[in-house]
C-alpha cells in the first residue's frame, strides 16, 4: 500500500522526467479512475502544457500544469504507482492513463482503481479537495502534532494513520513508528505524556526520512518491518515473539514486552 514515502518516490519520477516538457497527448485506458473530470476535460487541462515542479501532502501527489492555475491530483490507493516508461514499451494491463512525452510516458498504473485523478481547476478547488486532510508528516512540527494527538480520545494506531489527524502514516509506518517509539498501539492518545508525544515525533520523523531515502519503508532485520511478515517472528530489539491483531479493523504487529499496555 501506498505511504507517504511511496508517494514522495512518485514525485521524484515525475519532477525527474516530466517537469518542463509539454505534454503532447493524454491517454485514458480507463476513465473509471477519473473523479470530477472526464477524459476530454483531462486532455483538454493537460496536452500542450507543461506540468511544474509537483508537491506532495501526504498520501496525495499535486502536479501544477504550468501557469494556468489547474492542478493534477494523484492519489494511489492501495495499489497505485507512478511510472515513466519507453514509449515502446508494452503497456501494463493495470496502466489507466498515460501522459505522453517527447522522451517518454507517464503512467498512472493502479490495479484495484479505489482512488484515481482528480482535476482542481483553481487553487480554491485545490483546497477544498485537500480541506479534510491533516498536516505532512513529513513536516508537522512537534507542537502541532502534540496539539492534534493530545486533544484526541481514541487508540493510538488508530489516530496516527487518520488522515485528517496527520497526513501520509498507513499501517506499516504506524507500526514501525509505534514500535521504535515503545508505544503500545492500543494506547489510549489521552493517556500519552508529552514526553511521550515528543519521543513519538522523533521517531515518527526518523523513520519518514530513512524511508523517503529509500523510496519505501525498509525491510531493515534491526526494525520491526523486516520480521513483521515472518509467522513466529521475534522482536529484532528484545527477542520476545510478535503479537499479530487488529485495532479498529487495521492489522497490527507489536512486541508485547517493548510496548505493554
Amino acid at each position: 500500500m501506498p505511504e507517504l514515502p511511496d508517494v514522495e518516490g512518485f514525485r521524484r519520477v515525475l519532477a525527474e522526467h516530466a517537469v518542463g516538457e509539454p505534454v503532447r497527448a493524454v491517454e485514458v485506458l480507463d476513465e473509471q479512475v477519473l473523479h470530477g473530470v472526464d477524459a476530454d476535460g483531462l486532455r483538454a487541462a493537460v496536452s500542450g502544457h507543461r506540468f511544474a515542479e509537483p508537491q506532495r501532502h501526504g498520501k496525495w501527489l499535486l502536479a501544477p500544469v504550468g501557469d494556468t492555475g489547474q492542478t493534477v491530483l494523484l492519489h494511489f490507493g492501495m495499489t497505485g504507482a507512478l511510472l515513466w516508461e519507453d514509449a515502446d514499451e508494452p503497456r501494463h494491463r493495470h496502466d489507466r492513463v498515460i501522459f505522453d512525452f517527447d522522451g517518454g510516458q507517464l503512467r498512472y498504473r493502479d490495479m484495484r482503481k479505489l482512488t484515481g485523478l482528480r482535476l482542481a481547476r483553481d487553487e480554491r478547488e485545490r483546497a477544498e479537495l485537500l480541506a479534510d486532510l491533516g498536516p505532512d508528516a513529513l513536516t508537522v512540527s512537534r507542537a502541532e502534532f502534540a496539539d492534534r494527538l493530545g486533544g484526541l480520545r481514541r487508540r493510538l494506531k488508530s489516530a496516527l494513520t487518520d488522515q485528517s489527524v496527520v497526513a501520509g502514516l498507513g499501517n506499516l509506518l504506524a507500526d514501525e513508528i509505534l514500535w521504535q517509539a515503545r508505544l503500545n498501539p492500543h494506547r489510549s492518545t489521552a493517556s500519552l505524556s508529552r514526553a511521550d508525544l515528543m519521543s513519538l515525533h522523533g521517531r515518527m520523523r526518523t523513520v519518514l526520512r530513512e524511508s523517503v531515502k529509500a523510496g519505501r519503508l525498509p525491510t531493515r532485520p534491526s526494525w520491526l518491518t523486516g520480521r513483521r511478515d515472518e509467522p513466529s517472528g521475534s522482536c529484532p530489539r528484545c527477542g520476545t515473539t510478535l503479537w499479530h491483531g487488529r485495532v479498529d479493523g487495521r492489522g497490527t504487529v507489536w512486541c508485547p514486552h517493548c510496548q505493554p499496555e
